[in-house]
């Protein structure tokens, strides 16, 4: 691996399916690049035409760019649909459309919070759901769902956020338990502060490091060939999460105070 990017056929992932919303730039076109680099056919889903198809001509052959709506369930159906009629069977489904509006909920607006609510949490149990009426029969598939640190550490001025990716979080957990003695698998990924659009304006909090997207990419991969259930990037995310959720929450606040990580999302 060079880069964060995997630049020969994998064996166990070449020839597969995988369609990934949000893909068109950030963390979801890092993932499809990796995903295309380790022999993948690569679908790649986004709002806009224009994005969609730049994207997938940036892949190569075995990729194709089609425009979807994860809010609505007409078209994410139908671009499941096209991802099979142009590659054959989907094996991996990446739920990584993602929307955040950062300041405080007093000030915020009706469709800010609905937006949020709608991608992040509507879209993904709409595309968990597509994808498991899938898989289930066939007895195999693989989901992987972005979930966020803020599914661990609430952010103050992200509380519609953060509370979306705690549902993405419970949503996987219990759907994993559902699917327990199943060939079918899930994985909920926990990016922490990722080098994108989406976290320019982030300010900076004490031992949280700010990581490419190709280190969710190459977590995502590494997933998908052992089907680990739950992935934080980068590693320490999961130790932190943890240690804000053990404390008593007067501690935890204190601690997320003098590390700043309360003004994250400032």
């Amino acid at each position: 691996m060079s880069g964060g990017v995997v630049h020969v056929a994998d064996t166990e992932l070449s020839g597969r399916v995988v369609a990934i919303t949000g893909a068109a730039r950030g963390i979801g076109l890092a993932v499809a690049r990796g995903c295309a680099a380790a022999g993948m056919s690569v679908v790649v889903g986004d709002l806009e035409a224009q994005a969609v198809d730049s994207a997938a001509r940036q892949l190569g052959q075995n990729a194709a760019g089609i425009v979807v709506d994860v809010r609505d369930e007409d078209s994410f159906a139908a671009f499941l649909d096209a991802a099979e009629e142009q590659f054959g069977l989907l094996d991996v489904l990446v739920n990584n459309a993602g929307v955040l509006r950062m300041g405080p909920l007093v000030e915020a607006t009706a469709d800010d919070v609905r937006l949020q609510l709608d991608v992040n949490v509507r879209g993904v149990v709409t595309g968990t759901r597509l994808a498991l009426q899938r898989f289930v029969p066939r007895g195999r598939g693989h989901i992987v769902n972005l979930a966020s640190s803020a599914s661990l550490v609430a952010a103050p001025n992200g509380a519609v956020y953060s509370a979306s990716k705690h549902a993405v979080l419970g949503l996987t957990r219990a759907v994993r338990g559902e699917l327990h003695g199943s060939a079918v698998r899930t994985t909920v990924v926990m990016p922490g502060v990722i080098r994108t659009e989406m976290t320019r304006d982030f300010a900076s909090a004490i031992g949280v490091r700010t990581v490419e997207p190709e280190a969710v990419a190459d977590a995502i991969l590494a997933a998908l060939r052992s089907g680990t259930p739950e992935v934080y990037v980068p590693r320490e995310v999961g130790l932190q999460g943890r240690l804000f959720t053990l404390l008593p929450a007067r501690t935890s606040d204190l601690v997320k105070r003098l590390v700043r990580a309360d003004r994250v999302m400032r």
